[in-house]
């Protein structure tokens, strides 16, 4: 089998939402080129995102923290912001109008494409993930940097798209009516109810009806697998790619990785559950599990 590491994602085109290590080096420092560092772990890891872009960076980039720039009036973790308070929080860190964004993280392919998706949502017009993000760019021995980056500061009009974003009634809706698939990226162990979520007092298993796409399977080395072994991964998930799907996760962070493989393989989401299951374990709403 053709690896991630032999085949690469079609990048450095207009249509690909990926640039190359070599694009980014070749355009580092240009006036309107922002790098964005997506870094974020998951909890319990012990690790912090931005703690480890203080440590090191691609130079000039800013960080993006999801915990930081969200809605800070719900207890859910990393939810959208509405849109006044994310132009504010992206124009301090110096990102504006007709500007081009790259987006990146520490593990390659992770937290990078839940920032990549907010952007687009918020519509920014030309924004990319790095292929192989961080990892990749320091294995080709490429500069780093550390400590803070200050830009000037920008104006951002956010163009914010609504049909982009399911609540938990849309995604109620959609499983009682099968109007569109819902997705969810989680461990197969976890969506199944086998073993316990990362978060203390949510319980395990899945939206009756929803179809489970492990994020960890489509990347390899930090990278998306090429798009035949994606469809393949999709398709043997159960999913009909002719049908609209809502994607899912724990908290909204890897589902925009099966935002960005079904787009890899045209056949692009309907929306993004932001609050998946963090909100849907806690609502009292149907839990299926796997019978032993």
């Amino acid at each position: 089998m053709t690896t991630a590491s032999e085949t690469t994602q079609p990048v450095d085109t207009p249509e690909s939402p990926f640039v190359s290590t070599e694009w980014l080096a070749a355009n580092l420092g240009a006036p309107d080129l922002v790098v964005v560092d997506a870094s974020w772990h998951m909890p319990g890891s012990g690790r912090s995102g931005a703690t480890e872009y203080l440590a090191e960076h691609i130079p000039g980039a800013v960080h993006f923290d999801i915990d930081t720039i969200a809605d800070h009036s719900t207890p859910l973790p990393h939810m959208l912001p509405d849109a006044h308070s994310f132009a504010i929080a992206v124009g301090a860190l110096g990102i504006g109008d007709g500007q081009r964004i790259v987006v990146y993280d520490s593990l390659g392919l992770f937290s990078a494409p839940r920032v990549w998706w907010t952007f687009q949502t918020f519509g920014a017009r030309d924004v990319k993930l790095l292929d192989g993000g961080l990892p990749r760019w320091k294995a080709e021995d490429r500069p780093l940097e550390d400590g803070p980056v200050r830009r000037l500061p920008a104006r951002f009009t956010p163009r914010f798209d609504h049909s982009q974003v399911a609540d938990i009634d849309r995604v109620e809706q959609a499983l009682k009516t099968g109007s569109a698939q819902v997705l969810d990226a989680r461990q197969a162990a976890r969506f199944h109810g086998e073993a316990p979520e990362p978060r203390e007092g949510l319980p395990s298993g899945h939206m009756p009806g929803s179809l489970n796409l492990p994020h960890g399977g489509l990347v390899q080395d930090g990278r998306l697998l090429p798009p035949d072994e994606l469809r393949k991964a999709i398709v043997a998930s159960g999913l009909d790619l002719s049908r609209p799907v809502i994607t899912t996760c724990g908290s909204g962070v890897s589902a925009a990785i099966l935002w960005v493989a079904l787009e890899m393989i045209g056949a692009r989401p309907l929306a993004l559950y932001d609050g998946s299951w963090t909100e849907w374990g806690a609502s009292g709403k149907a839990i299926a599990v796997r019978e032993s």
